[in-house]
Formats: C-alpha cells, sequence, structure tokens
C-alpha cells in the first residue's frame, strides 16, 4: 500500500444522521475567521471532493473538518463539508463533533458536565455535553440567534401549484412547508417521494423568494427545504423531515432546520419561551427544543434557540489515495447523487 494522502476520520451519527469528523491529516485552512475558511473551502473543494465522494464517502452523509479556533473564545472550529458542498453550521454535526472532541480526548472531558465552544461560521455555538462514565450522553447547543424571513409566502411549484410557505433562518436559511399540502404522510416509506417533491419546492423557492441575512452578505441563498408536520400540538410533539441535495432526507429532527421552525411557530405565536418543543425526524429519532429568550439580528426580531440531543461514535478509519488511482477525488453518479452532481474527473 502506499499513499500521498491521508486523513483520519472519526464516524459518528447524531439521532441517526451521520456526521464524520475529520480528526487529522488537515493541519489547517487559509483564513483569518472561520467564515473565511469557508470561503475558501467553497472555491477549492477537493478536500470536500476527496472525503465525501465515493469510494470514500456517500451522499447521505456529512464529513465535518475539525480546525483550531479562530475565535478567541471557542475551544475548536468546524466546517461541515456535505454532499453539495461546504456549509455555514449544522446542529447534529454539532452534536457529533462534541462527542468526538470529548470521548477521544481531544478536549478534556468533565463530569457531570463539560462546557465546549464551537467557532463556526455562522458565530460561536455555546455546547452543554452531559457526561456520565467517560461517556458524552447528551449534547445541548445554544445556536446562533434565528429568526423569520417569509411567513406565509405563496409560492408557485411545478406540478403541485400554490403552496404557502415560511423562510427562515436557523444558521443556514431553510424554506418550510407544511406537508398536509402535499397529501403525504413523513415517514421511511415515502421518502422518495418527499425528495422528488421537496426538491421541486425547494428550487422554486430559490427562484421566487430572495432572502439576505443583514449581518452576514455570505448568507444570502435558501440552502434547504424543511417539510413539517404536527403530531400532537397540545403536547407540543413535532416532526420534521429536511429535504437536501442531492436529493435524500436528513436522518435526524434537523437542528438548524429544528430552530428555524422555531423561529417561525415564535412569530406567529404558537412558541412561547421556558416551553420544551419535541421534535421528531422520519425515523422518529428527537432533539428537544426550546426558546431561551429574544433578540435581533439587524432590524430583525429573532429568537435564541437551544437544541439538544444524542450522538454516538460507531467507527474509527482512515482514508487514503494511491497516486495511481484514476479517480484521486472519487467520483459520483446519478443514481444516488442526481444530474446536476454526478460527475467525475479521472487522472490522466
Amino acid at each position: 500500500m502506499r499513499w500521498n494522502r491521508t486523513v483520519t476520520i472519526i464516524g459518528a451519527h447524531a439521532e441517526g444522521e451521520v456526521g464524520r469528523v475529520l480528526t487529522a491529516g488537515v493541519l489547517d485552512i487559509p483564513g483569518n475567521t472561520t467564515l473565511e475558511k469557508l470561503e475558501h473551502l467553497q472555491s477549492n473543494d477537493e478536500l470536500r471532493q476527496f472525503v465525501n465522494h465515493e469510494p470514500r464517502g456517500c451522499a447521505q452523509m456529512t464529513t465535518n473538518l475539525l480546525l483550531p479556533p479562530s475565535h478567541p473564545a471557542a475551544d475548536a472550529a468546524f466546517i461541515p463539508l456535505q454532499a453539495d458542498g461546504s456549509h455555514a453550521m449544522s446542529g447534529s454535526n454539532a452534536m457529533c463533533v462534541v462527542t468526538v472532541l470529548l470521548e477521544t480526548g481531544i478536549l478534556p472531558m468533565q463530569e457531570p458536565e463539560t462546557i465546549v465552544v464551537l467557532d463556526t461560521a455562522a458565530g460561536l455555538v455555546n455546547a452543554r455535553a452531559e457526561c456520565r462514565d467517560g461517556q458524552v450522553v447528551r449534547v445541548a447547543l445554544d445556536l446562533v440567534p434565528a429568526f423569520a424571513e417569509y411567513l406565509d409566502a405563496k409560492l408557485e411549484v411545478e406540478g403541485i401549484g400554490t403552496l404557502t410557505v415560511d423562510v427562515a433562518f436557523g444558521g443556514v436559511y431553510y424554506v418550510i412547508a407544511q406537508v398536509a399540502q402535499l397529501d403525504l404522510g413523513i415517514g421511511p416509506d415515502t421518502a422518495r417521494d418527499m425528495v422528488t417533491l421537496g426538491n421541486r419546492i425547494r428550487s422554486a423557492a430559490q427562484e421566487q423568494l430572495s432572502v439576505q441575512h443583514p449581518e452576514i452578505r455570505q448568507f444570502n441563498t435558501i440552502g434547504f427545504l424543511m417539510l413539517a408536520d404536527t403530531i400532537d400540538a397540545e403536547a407540543h410533539i413535532y416532526r420534521n423531515a429536511t429535504i437536501m441535495p442531492p436529493g435524500r432526507i436528513d436522518r435526524s429532527p434537523c437542528g438548524t432546520g429544528s430552530a428555524a421552525r422555531l423561529a417561525v411557530m415564535h412569530a406567529k405565536g404558537h412558541a412561547r419561551e421556558g416551553q420544551t418543543y419535541d421534535m421528531r425526524s422520519t425515523i422518529d429519532s428527537q432533539f428537544l427544543a426550546s426558546i431561551l429568550g429574544t433578540t435581533t439580528v439587524g432590524d430583525r426580531a429573532a429568537i435564541l434557540p437551544r437544541l439538544s440531543g444524542r450522538a454516538w461514535i460507531y467507527g474509527m478509519m482512515q482514508l487514503g489515495s494511491d497516486p495511481q488511482d484514476p479517480y484521486p477525488l472519487g467520483y459520483t453518479m446519478a443514481d444516488t447523487w442526481g444530474t446536476e452532481i454526478a460527475h467525475f474527473v479521472p487522472r490522466n
């Protein structure tokens, strides 16, 4: 065996959503802030392709790049590398990162609680890890402020008609559609139908609804669609299905998406401070969400969301590339990656 590139990966998932953590093999990324490093990765995409594309990866996962913090108040930084590109923030992946940092000893664990401050391109995220017998049993995240951008907006979707949707920022911009409008239930057996319809809705929202974060100019695109359902309003139990490029469903209840949904609920008077909201996923895994308080982001009324969930380590691996491998950055195919992402560039 001979490799001209090697990285070390810790496999983890948060409530079913795979969030591998790249812990070694990349010393740092150019940039003075994590946001600048994200921009560098978006312009120089080779690392993301190397770790995420087949045969080293797949569409249904994220690889989180662990980095030294740029902010003096932070313990570590991370950037989620996903199927369609590198992104600013992810709640489920933050849970994976905190669990890996503490359970592998990269950061010291303190029982019964360890505080970890994460430096992300969307801002600082304070994590409280509940620790017992050397294990992280739950991670609570104080996420960046979340706010609603559009409430009850009309959206024309080809093949569906007119939908009423909300758009909100929870670390990433989401378009949120109540699933009752689609005559479709959220479940593993309807996953393919949800992806098909969800991709149409997200594309329509990107074309018809413009967004711009009031403080961070780079955040100006609707990234994902969340299909939303209510299981029991009186018991505050809800279900989320986030449709992610290239065409797959977040296996967790979605962290930044839950924050965005909570911001919409608060703006409509359906959520209040001090109440815990039970967010369920397509596979019935669970995040607990609450509103710590309110604030403003530019001229927008915003909430301070807290989200908690569990993450588990499932493996450790090294990924490498043989200098004679004809696919040094891997490949993608339309059967699982969709036609927009499918490509390969073989070595000459």
